[in-house]
Formats: structure tokens, C-alpha cells, sequence
């Protein structure tokens, strides 16, 4: 390792500078020899010699030499030196290695000139090259590489290849996800997991959303369209989607599924959760009219189909929800939270923290959504009222709010299998820009974390009700990370009908011409091996009996009563709906919905009833969406940072621990089963879960924190932290091992 001087940014300079000596200027010949790994279809673009990557570890002031490479696939630093020095890591992913990142995880680069930083863009290197390069990546990783000994010209070649294929706009055919499946000729890959789960439904197939339909129950009311097959009428929509009975196959037709209830989820009492597209009106023209007249004569004949055994009540999600810029903002304020450039600036930033996160309103956002969940989940659950979310383009705030029902309502949703099909259902099927809202071809004006919001508002399920979910945190930080991996089908397209029709392969006709498939993000043998895919599995989660319960049924009145008008909007929310609402929808649909002043304000007793009762880890789950019960994803945001690392601690010592309890549980099972049947002792059971305990050095951050140096920088400043313990200054031990820093 190299004793470096300066390491830029806002560090404090030392006393000393440390010259390089020719010795170590040698060590370029051993990285030299180093060669990246490469995928099936990824070329080295550029590389450079003798670059320093500072460890964060020893707040920038030391660093490892090696290589950089830039492929059109990652950014990847390669040192001989690193790897003698690495300890053991638990976590390993086949396509990036801790030192390489996707050239679309990258969200910002700087360059540091004189100890000040500036923001790199296309076409700003020209003369003077950086002394530092600083690289913000999206899923909080933040890497420092000094060129200060690197060759002027391989630093000035290095960066504009870093800057133009992290930050210049692209196109789809572009994309790493066609070179790397092209070259591979067709993917084969092994298990899905480390045992034999059930499979993710796909619904790409009319037996596909058959079998959800006949598991719900909603086959008697609902059918499957399989009117749009090779997406005849409509490319917004998938080639297969259930719709009620009542709806016949000519309007779907001749309005191209616009105004179309599509069915979401059924409720075993027979109402069921809906949603519908409905564009703003923005002008009125003879086509515009008939549009409305469609939806309106579409609302009426659910009202009447509902009135007979079930009230109908339609859900406006922009009138009460963020819109897709406001979460974007959100975000992004939200985020800086997360990306210190080191140890200093992450202590000086602690004293406002916060603050800076009341104002970023991203865990206001979680709360809204929450409580916009809980109130439809109280229409299905108490009121037995279906429910149609309507939004413009029904796939973005529809696909959050259906899948957040869905989890709270449906015990198979929280198992990793029926999440999975749970996100194909909603999202994938559902038309999701995840191209777009994932800003994979840098288009900025369309940037949104949505899904990422839905699994923010899951994980505080996770956090409040362990035992109910299958999988961990793990499980889904990983698969956040996923979506900036350019390979899977999954995370790739705005909708199913440009996936099976991408420009790539309409324009070569030598690729049209062989059967290709991108893998899916669920084909997790692409990405780990079984012994990582082990910690997607919870060992706290409670197995559903043998004995199948019924599903937790309310005590209190199914007749709804209405008498005030709900609680006003909070903060960022608009006062006034858009004019669709206002003109259309809030005055026809009235006459068979039920209206803002007709929701019952007894929310908080259908909650309290709830609370009364032992928690059914296999049915309704109600999640606390007040502001002192939600947490910050530490594992997602915080992960990265030495500082805040826990050795020894955290969720992962409870983890540990109740993996090896049901390690020894299985072994006295197997034991008392072969006394029962009087058995001579075999071989020792090896079908056990052992994901935590593999490594001897576990720390909050496991298993994406490597741990190395532990910080000795106490949580309280160490006036305070003194004083406190000792009561006055006069009393402070002499030894720094009195003080428990050793």
C-alpha cells in the first residue's frame, strides 16, 4: 500500500508529503500484466497505468496502485497490490467485481483542480487534466483515483471515455444487453435458487394469468383478452390481461385500452382492486369527447355490476400522491445524505443530518404511500369495496399503490417466488417505464424512482413484521442494485411490447435472424452462486402450516359509515386536482362511487381493532405509517461508509444467531426422527442454513462491507462522550485503553 500525501477534497493536508520512490514506481509492471475480466461481448475501450485508488478506509491518505480500465460494459480498477491485501469477501457477484462499476450506475463524476472539485462533463476535458478523479455511483459506492503519476495522455484519453459513455445520451440498440447476449449466442443457466422453489409466473402466457385469476378466486367475474396477442391493439399493454366480464372485446379494440378497468388482485369476499388509464383532457375536439364518454360509460357499468353485492369507489392517485418530478426531487436531495466524499465531511455533515432529511421529504413520500395503501386496503378488508386507481397513463403510481396492497393483503406476495411474479404482474406486464424512470439511456426529463419507492415502502413492512417475509433486506438490495446492470430483460424496457420488438433487432436483420433471450434479473444463478442466493432467505420467517388458515377477517361493522370529510393534505401536495378530475371524473362518476366525503374517518379504529388482535404473520399486515416508525434503509444507503459500521452488530449478529438456532433445530429433528424409526446414525445433515456464520468478522454492513480497519471516531464527539463517562474533565484517564478506543 502507498502512503500517499493530499488526497483532495475537503481532508485536511498532513504535515509531511510522502515522495514516490522509483521502487514503487516499478509495481506499474507488475499491475501491467493484470487483464479485467471480460463478458461475452464486452471490448476494452481505453486504460491506464499507474492510478491510484485511495482507500476510504484510511481517510484518503493511503491508496493502492494498479490499472483502470473503461470497457463499454464497467469501469474497472485493477491492482496486484489489493488483492494481496484483501480479506475474504462473503458477498461476490459473478458479473462486477468490488472494484468495478456499470457505466450506468455512474451518477456523477468530478475532477479535483487545486484541492477544488468540478463537475466533468462532455467535452469540459480538454487541456488541464485533474489531479483526482471522483466517481458518485447509484447505488452510494464513491470512488477517488488519482492520476497525479499516470501519463498525461492515457489520463486525458481515460476520462473522456469515462464522461462519454457515463453521461452522453444513447440509444436502445446501444445498450451492453444486446453485445453481451449476441456474443453469448443464448443463455443457459443453472437453478434459480438454492432449493426448489416454486417458479416466478412470468404472465407472459394466457395459462399464466389463468392460474393467479383461479388462486384469487376471480375467475367467476373476470376473464382473459387475448385480443391484443402480438399487440394487435395496443402496444401499452401486455399481449395478455384480465378484465371484468362485463367489458367486451370491441371496446378494447376500438379504444385501444384506454378507459379499460384492468383487474389487479381479487379479495375472498368477491371485491376486487382495479386500474385504469385515464389521460388529462387537453383539448376538446370531437376525438377528445369520445374518449370521455368512453370512460364514463365504463364507470357506470362497474357501478351497476358492483351495486348488487359490493359498494365501488374509485382512487384518483394524483390528487393525493407526488407526482413523478416531485419524487425525483425527493430523491435527489435525499441522497446527498449518503455520498460524503470522506471521514471529515461525513462528522461535519452529522450535526445537521437531521434536518437535511426532514427537508429532503423522501420518508414523507414513504408515509404518504403507506397511508395511501392502508386506506384502500381498509375499502377491501372492511368495506368490501372494490377500488379503481386511476392515473394518466396507469404505470407508475398504479403499479406502486396495487403491489404495496398486494403485500399488505396476500401472505404469497411476501414470499420471494410470489414477489417476484408480483413485480412481473404489476410492473413488467403493467407497461413500466423502467428504461426511461431508470435513466438508462440519460434522458433526465424522465427520471423517477418509482419501483425504488416501492421498495423502500416494503422494506418498513420488512422492518416492522420480520417474521412474515421470506426473504431479507439483502434479498432486496440486491435486487435495487440490479436495475443498473444493463443485462436483464427485467429493468431494460418501457414495456413488454419493446422488449419482444427492440430497434436492434428489427434493424440487423443477422441478429433478427437467431433466437436471442435476455435473462431475467430472476435468473439469480447469472448473477451469484447458490452460497450467496443462501442470504436471500430469512431465517426468521414463519412457514405457513401445513393447515391452511382463513384468511384474518375483521370484527368490525362491514356497512360503512360516512360522516366528515377526510383529514386535509400535508406539505408538498398540490390543494387543487387537475382538470380531468375537476371536470370530468369528480362530477360524472360521482353518481356511482363513493365520494372524499363518504370515506369513513374511522380509519384509526379499523387499525386499533386490527392491533387487539395476535399478529397473523400469514394474513393482513397493516403497516404503522407514522413518522417515528420509519427507518432509514441502513443497509442500502449506509453500507458504503466505514464510519458508521457496526463490527459485530446490527441485524446481521440477529441473523447469526437465528440461522445457527435452526441449524441445531434441524440436527436434533434429524436425530430424534432416526431414533423414532430406529436408524443407525448417518452422515451429518449438510441442508442447513449457514449463510452468516461462514465468516468469522460479521459487521453491520454484511455482507457488502469488507471489513478491514475498524474507526475509531466515537458516535458522540469526544468532549461530550468524556464528560459524560467521567464526569469531569479532571477525571479523564491517561491511557487510551481506559478510554475503550483500544
Amino acid at each position: 500500500m502507498l502512503s500517499l500525501g493530499s488526497a483532495g477534497g475537503k481532508t485536511a493536508k498532513p504535515s509531511f508529503v510522502s515522495y514516490v520512490s522509483p521502487e514503487e514506481i516499478k509495481k506499474e509492471n507488475i499491475n501491467d500484466e493484470l487483464k479485467p475480466f471480460l463478458l461475452p461481448g464486452e471490448l476494452v475501450i481505453c486504460e491506464a497505468n499507474t492510478v491510484v485508488k485511495y482507500s476510504r478506509e484510511d481517510s484518503l491518505q493511503r491508496g493502492f496502485y494498479g490499472k483502470l480500465v473503461c470497457t463499454n460494459f464497467k469501469i474497472s480498477f485493477l491492482s496486484a497490490e489489493q488483492l494481496m491485501d484483501e480479506v475474504e469477501q462473503s458477498y461476490r457477484n459473478k458479473l462486477m467485481g468490488e472494484n468495478d462499476i456499470s457505466l450506468h450506475c455512474v451518477d456523477q463524476i468530478f475532477g479535483v483542480y487545486d484541492d477544488k472539485k468540478k463537475p466533468l462533463l462532455p467535452g469540459a476535458v480538454k487541456n488541464k487534466i485533474p489531479e483526482k478523479l471522483l466517481l458518485y455511483c447509484k447505488d452510494f459506492r464513491v470512488f477517488h483515483f488519482g492520476l497525479r503519476y499516470t501519463k498525461e495522455e492515457d489520463a486525458k484519453r481515460l476520462i473522456r471515455a469515462i464522461v462519454h459513455y457515463c453521461l452522453n445520451p444513447t440509444s436502445l440498440k446501444c445498450l451492453f444487453a444486446f453485445s453481451y447476449v449476441g456474443a453469448a449466442g443464448g443463455l443457459k443457466v443453472g437453478p434459480l435458487g438454492i432449493e426448489e422453489e416454486p417458479p416466478t409466473i412470468m404472465f407472459e402466457t394466457k395459462n399464466d394469468w389463468k392460474t393467479e385469476l383461479d388462486r384469487t378466486g376471480g375467475l367467476l367475474t373476470y376473464r382473459i383478452i387475448s385480443s391484443n396477442e402480438n399487440y394487435k391493439i395496443s402496444t401499452r399493454l401486455p399481449q395478455f390481461f384480465a378484465v371484468p366480464s362485463s367489458v367486451a372485446d370491441d371496446d378494447i379494440k376500438k379504444y385501444k385500452g384506454k378507459g379499460i378497468a384492468l383487474w389487479c388482485w381479487s379479495h375472498s369476499s368477491g371485491c376486487a382492486l382495479l386500474k385504469m388509464a385515464a389521460s388529462p383532457e387537453t383539448a376538446d375536439d370531437s376525438t377528445s369527447q369520445m374518449d370521455k364518454a368512453w370512460i364514463d360509460r365504463q364507470l357506470q357499468v362497474l357501478g351497476e355490476t358492483h351495486h348488487l353485492n359490493h359498494t365501488f369507489r374509485t382512487e384518483i392517485l394524483s390528487a393525493t400522491l407526488p407526482t413523478l418530478q416531485e419524487i425525483q426531487a425527493f430523491y435527489s436531495r435525499f441522497k446527498q445524505l449518503f455520498l460524503p466524499d470522506n471521514a471529515a465531511e461525513f462528522w461535519e455533515s452529522d450535526i445537521k443530518w437531521l434536518s437535511v432529511l426532514e427537508n429532503a421529504s423522501w420518508l414523507e413520500a414513504i408515509r404518504q404511500c403507506l397511508k395511501k395503501a392502508l386506506d384502500i386496503v381498509e375499502c377491501l378488508e372492511h368495506h368490501n369495496a372494490s377500488v379503481v386507481l386511476v392515473e394518466e397513463n396507469c404505470s407508475d403510481l398504479c403499479c406502486l399503490i396495487s403491489s404495496l396492497v398486494q403485500v399488505i393483503i396476500d401472505p404469497y406476495f411476501r414470499t420471494i417466488s410470489g414477489f417476484q411474479s408480483l413485480i412481473q404482474k404489476e410492473w413488467v406486464m403493467g407497461c413500466h417505464c423502467f428504461l426511461d424512470r431508470c435513466n438508462l439511456l440519460r434522458n433526465n426529463d424522465k427520471e423517477a424512482p418509482v419501483f425504488l419507492l416501492f421498495l423502500e415502502c416494503v422494506w418498513q413492512l420488512l422492518q416492522q413484521y420480520p417474521p412474515a417475509f421470506e426473504f431479507t433486506e439483502t434479498y432486496m438490495t440486491i435486487l435495487s442494485d440490479s436495475m443498473y446492470i444493463p443485462i436483464f430483460s427485467t429493468f431494460l424496457f418501457n414495456s413488454p411490447w419493446q422488449r419482444d420488438n427492440n430497434q436492434m433487432l428489427d434493424e440487423d436483420r443477422r441478429m433478427r435472424s437467431r433466437s436471442l433471450k435476455l435473462p431475467s434479473v430472476w435468473e439469480w444463478s447469472v448473477q451469484f452462486e447458490n452460497s450467496v442466493q443462501a442470504l436471500f432467505y430469512n431465517p426468521l420467517y414463519i412457514g405457513k402450516p401445513k393447515t391452511d388458515k382463513p384468511q384474518r377477517q375483521m370484527s368490525l361493522p362491514s356497512s360503512p359509515s360516512y360522516h366528515s370529510r377526510p383529514s386535509p393534505k400535508k406539505g408538498f401536495f398540490r390543494e387543487e386536482t387537475d382538470h380531468l378530475i375537476k371536470t370530468f371524473l369528480g362530477k360524472k362518476i360521482s353518481r356511482w362511487t363513493l365520494t372524499a366525503e363518504d370515506h369513513s374517518v374511522n380509519s384509526r379504529l379499523f387499525y386499533d381493532n386490527w392491533r387487539s388482535k395476535p399478529i397473523d404473520h400469514h394474513g393482513l399486515l397493516l403497516p404503522v405509517p407514522d413518522g417515528p416508525a420509519l427507518k432509514i434503509w441502513g443497509q442500502r444507503y449506509l453500507r458504503w461508509i466505514p464510519e458508521v459500521q457496526i463490527p459485530g452488530g446490527g441485524l446481521t449478529t440477529t441473523l447469526n444467531k437465528a440461522s445457527e438456532v435452526m441449524d441445531e433445530i434441524k440436527t436434533l429433528q434429524t436425530k430424534v426422527s432416526q431414533r423414532i424409526l430406529k436408524r443407525q446414525p448417518s452422515s451429518p445433515n449438510t441442508d442447513v442454513f449457514t449463510p452468516f456464520h461462514q465468516s468469522s468478522r460479521l459487521s453491520s454492513t454484511f455482507p457488502f462491507g469488507t471489513l478491514r480497519r475498524l474507526s475509531i471516531k466515537p458516535r458522540i464527539p469526544v468532549s461530550t462522550n468524556l464528560s459524560m463517562s467521567f464526569g469531569s474533565m479532571e477525571n479523564l484517564p491517561d491511557d487510551e485503553e481506559d478510554l475503550g478506543l483500544l
